[in-house]
C-alpha cells in the first residue's frame, strides 16, 4: 500500500494581491489568492466541480461556494465583504462559525455580539494542505482577554476531489488556568431554492418554532398569524412554497437531536433537481435550528444550522443547561458535512 503525500504551505498576508495570483495547480485543483477592494485577504479554490471562496484572516469565512453552476451562498445585499468586527454588518457569506464563548442572538439580559466573537475574529494564521483526497485551508487564533477567557481555536475547511461537498471543523482549546463555556454554531447560510423540500433522517416534528422574538425581528401583523397558525398545527414549513410569509423570518429550532440518530442528515431538494445536504454527529452537535428568510434584499434558506445548543444567547443556553463548559486544557471538535449532492 502507498502511503499519501501530503505537503504544508504556510500562508503571508502579503502574498495576497489585488489581482488574483495563481498559488497552486494540479490536474483537478487550483488556488488562487487575491484580495477584495476592501482589503480582504481571500483564496479561491477551484476543483473539477466548481469554487469555493476563504477568507483564511476573517474568522475563516466561507465566502462563496458553488458546484455545477449552482450558488449555493444566500442572496444578499453585500457585493464583498467588509472589514468589520461584527457578522451584521458584513452578512453575505456562505457561512461562518459562531461562538465560541457565547453564540446566537443576545437576549435582554446578554452583553455580547449577535453570534459571538468568532465569525469576524482576526486569523493569527493560515496555511494549506495538500493531500491525494484534497485541498484543506486550515487557520489559528488566539483569543486572550487580561482578565478573562483563554484559547486557542483552529477552524478548517476541506475541498475534494471531484465532489460537490466540503467538510468545514472547529477545533478549540482552553488554555486558561480556568473553566471556559463553550457554544458553537456552524452557520450554513443556503441559497432560498423556489419550491424545495426539507427533510431529514428524523421525524419533522422534532423541530419547533421559535416563540421568542429577538431583537432584530420587527413583526408584522401578517407574520404574527402565520407563525400562530405554524404554532397551532394549520400551517407546516417542510416545502419553500410561501415565500411571502417569510418576512420577517422564520426559525424553528431542533433540541436533542441524539435521541434520534447518531449520525444525522438534512436536505432540501428542489422540484428542477438540485440537492443541498449537511450531516454531522449528535454527539458533537446535538441542536439544529431551521432559518428561512425572503424578502428583496435578503433571500435565505438554511435548512439546518448545526449547533451545542439553541442559538438565543448566552444566558438561555445557561438556563437551558446546555451551555458546554471546557476543563483546564481540555478541547473540542466538531465538524460537518455539506454541500451539493
Amino acid at each position: 500500500m502507498m502511503e499519501s503525500m501530503m505537503g504544508t504551505i504556510e500562508l503571508q498576508r502579503d502574498y495576497f494581491k489585488e489581482n488574483k495570483t495563481v498559488f497552486f495547480t494540479n490536474n483537478e485543483f487550483g488556488v488562487n489568492l487575491f484580495r477584495y477592494p476592501s482589503g480582504i485577504e481571500a483564496i479561491e479554490l477551484t476543483n473539477s466541480r466548481g469554487r469555493m471562496v476563504v477568507l483564511p484572516y476573517m474568522g475563516q469565512m466561507i465566502w462563496d461556494l458553488e458546484f455545477d453552476g449552482v450558488d449555493l451562498k444566500m442572496k444578499s445585499m453585500f457585493s464583498q465583504p467588509k472589514k468589520v468586527e461584527r457578522i451584521v454588518d458584513t452578512y453575505g457569506c456562505f457561512a461562518f462559525h459562531s461562538g465560541l464563548i457565547s453564540n446566537g442572538c443576545p437576549g435582554s439580559n446578554d452583553d455580547h455580539e449577535m453570534h459571538g466573537e468568532m465569525p469576524c475574529a482576526e486569523m493569527d494564521r493560515a496555511w494549506i494542505e495538500v493531500t491525494d483526497i484534497g485541498i484543506k485551508v486550515i487557520g489559528q487564533t488566539e483569543y486572550v482577554k487580561g482578565f478573562g477567557h483563554h484559547y486557542l481555536a483552529t477552524p478548517s475547511v476541506e475541498m475534494f476531489k471531484e465532489k460537490g461537498f466540503i467538510k468545514m471543523s472547529m477545533n478549540v482549546k482552553n488554555l486558561s488556568g480556568a473553566e471556559m463555556p463553550l457554544q458553537y454554531m456552524c452557520h450554513t447560510n443556503y441559497s432560498y431554492l423556489e419550491n424545495a423540500v426539507m427533510k431529514q433522517n428524523i421525524p419533522d416534528d422534532v423541530f419547533k418554532l421559535r416563540e421568542s422574538i429577538p431583537g432584530h425581528v420587527k413583526p408584522t401583523e401578517k407574520w404574527l398569524v402565520y407563525n400562530k397558525k405554524l404554532l397551532n398545527g394549520e400551517e407546516s414549513l417542510t416545502v419553500l412554497n410561501n415565500p411571502e410569509m417569510y418576512d420577517p423570518e422564520i426559525v424553528f429550532f431542533g433540541d436533542e437531536l441524539n435521541l434520534y440518530q447518531e449520525e444525522v442528515e438534512f436536505e432540501m431538494a428542489s422540484p428542477d433537481g438540485v440537492t443541498f445536504f449537511t450531516s454531522f454527529s449528535t454527539a458533537e452537535l446535538n441542536y439544529a435550528t431551521r432559518w428561512v428568510l425572503h424578502n428583496a434584499n435578503q433571500q435565505v434558506a438554511s435548512f439546518v444550522l448545526p449547533a451545542t445548543c439553541r442559538p438565543e444567547g448566552f444566558n438561555a443556553a445557561e438556563k437551558a443547561g446546555t451551555l458546554i463548559t471546557l476543563g483546564v486544557g481540555e478541547e473540542r471538535s466538531f465538524t460537518i458535512i455539506t454541500g451539493k449532492k
